[in-house]
């Protein structure tokens, strides 16, 4: 039986920064993977330019049920420490909207870079390789279709279940539920939503179009741009909203925030001779303004309307409320919410309390960042941590 100080589940930006710092220490590391390459979700992250981090990092830009159980890992090792390994391996990079850091170049950059660390750090790497069982007695044994492996310790990382055309599976939630461990809200988040029929009537013409607005639920409002699809809706603000939208619960659109209330009546003093659809069509995609300008506008001239019909329709612009039907699930969310209860582990070695020698890493822990390069950066640090001590 093979003999190793570590053995990392998952060849993803978690696992394998968690495996470069534990090799760093003059650790002996195993990397071992079902896919048969590593990587697979940094490859086509930020449209194949990998999105690696956001400079706005902070612990309130996380959803968890413990929102303060992040702060260590996050301050411990921050967007500039993975900037700065960027950077030592020449990798040309730029920032886009919102602090959001990419590659100039191909996403690849970033895997090679990873797996150069790790080589120089003496770990091995076993991709294509199925896990069957973990278990423990004076150590852990890892059963693969390869053959047993005997650790020290084991670490979680293999994600959760969002995208199942990568390979994504439930096994580091299976595994840490058979040690013991609590598993808390698991279910797509940064995903589409759909639409039930009636509202599909209304939309589904404007598929493709899309549009900045503010979007709200409950107390967490986003602005970025929302795009119609043939089921529903997304688009940036979207998929940030679904982290926090529920079955059931309505959102709150403002589909012009750029215009104050009442800027249609203030457009009819000012051109009373122009059509309220030609007013429409310059501040919202034509498409858009002839669904939503009702019948009764739509004809003659804006002069001829009368103020509380502007009114209504300004107001039904600024606060459109749709109820979701649902949200296009793992296939399309790009993390999965929930997790490992953190309450189960320590949040500066992100070592399961009452297992020692597991650790928990990245997605499979209940916290969840914000569209934009967070989910990188809570890898990056949660495998910082756990490499630390592993």
């Amino acid at each position: 039986m093979r003999q190793f100080d570590v053995v990392v589940l998952g060849a993803g930006a978690a696992g394998l920064m968690c495996a470069i710092v534990a090799g760093r220490r003059g650790r002996r590391v195993l990397v071992l993977d079902h896919a048969d390459e590593p990587g697979r979700k940094i490859l086509i992250s930020g449209g194949g330019r990998c999105n690696f981090t956001n400079i706005h990092t902070a612990p309130e830009r996380f959803f968890s049920a413990n929102p303060h159980f992040c702060k260590s890992a996050l301050s411990r090792y921050t967007p500039r420490d993975f900037l700065d390994l960027v950077e030592k391996h020449g990798i040309a990079w730029h920032e886009k909207t919102l602090g959001q850091l990419f590659c100039d170049g191909s996403a690849r950059a970033i895997v090679a870079m990873l797996l150069a660390e790790c080589e120089a750090a003496g770990v091995k790497i076993q991709l294509g390789c199925r896990i069957a069982e973990v278990t423990r007695t004076e150590r852990f044994r890892v059963e693969t279709d390869t053959g047993a492996i005997a650790a020290e310790s084991v670490v979680l990382a293999t994600g959760g279940l969002s995208i199942p055309k990568l390979g994504a599976t439930g096994l580091a939630h299976d595994i840490a539920v058979r040690f013991g461990l609590r598993l808390i809200g698991i279910r797509p988040g940064l995903v589409p939503l759909s639409f039930a029929a009636a509202d599909l009537a209304r939309t589904q013409k404007l598929a493709g179009v899309s549009l900045p607005v503010d979007v709200r639920c409950g107390a967490k409002k986003f602005r970025e741009a929302m795009l119609f699809t043939h089921r529903g809706i997304s688009g940036p603000a979207i998929l940030q909203i679904s982290s926090v939208w529920r079955d059931g619960v309505p959102i709150m659109l403002d589909l012009l925030p750029d215009e104050a209330a009442g800027f249609l009546q203030a457009r009819k003093r000012a051109r009373p001779g122009v059509s309220a659809r030609t007013v429409l069509a310059e501040v919202l995609p034509q498409r858009m303004a002839d669904v939503f300008l009702p019948d009764e506008l739509s004809a003659g001239r804006i002069g001829a309307q009368p103020d509380r019909a502007l009114m209504a329709l300004g107001s039904a612009l600024k606060s459109w409320q749709v109820t979701p039907a649902g949200s296009e699930g793992y296939a399309k969310a790009e993390v999965t919410l929930g997790g490992v209860d953190t309450a189960c582990l320590s949040s500066r070695t992100m070592e399961a309390r009452s297992a020692k020698g597991l650790f928990v890493i990245g997605e499979a822990v209940d916290v969840t960042g914000w569209l934009g390069g967070y989910n990188f950066q809570w890898a990056w640090a949660s495998g910082w941590c756990a490499g630390c001590v592993a």
